[in-house]
């Protein structure tokens, strides 16, 4: 699914207009983006959680060479779904 498959939903959804729900699309995942750039964690109660998790420095190996490699700590966005969710997905899974 795209952003835009996503707007279509929810404006058939809402009987909102697509420009409105673009926005409302739009400005929710820039709100998104932007607590996340600030470490600051998201919580929406039955779809699940986006969390910045810091990845600590390490050595690596380079596959082609064998020569081992710095690779420096970072900040990593990830995202847990809640048990409703995950739920929701086992029901439609295919046996």
């Amino acid at each position: 699914m795209t952003k835009a498959d996503l707007v279509e939903q929810i404006a058939e959804a809402t009987g909102l207009t697509k420009k409105d729900t673009a926005v409302v699309v739009d400005g929710f995942l820039e709100a998104v983006k932007q607590a996340l750039a600030q470490e600051n964690n998201i919580e929406i109660r039955g779809f699940g959680s986006f969390k910045v998790k810091h990845r600590k420095a390490r050595k690596a190996r380079n596959p082609r060479t064998g020569e081992s490699v710095h690779v420096p700590g970072r900040l990593v966005p990830t995202f847990k779904p809640s048990k409703e969710l995950k739920e929701m997905v086992m029901e439609q899974a295919p046996a």
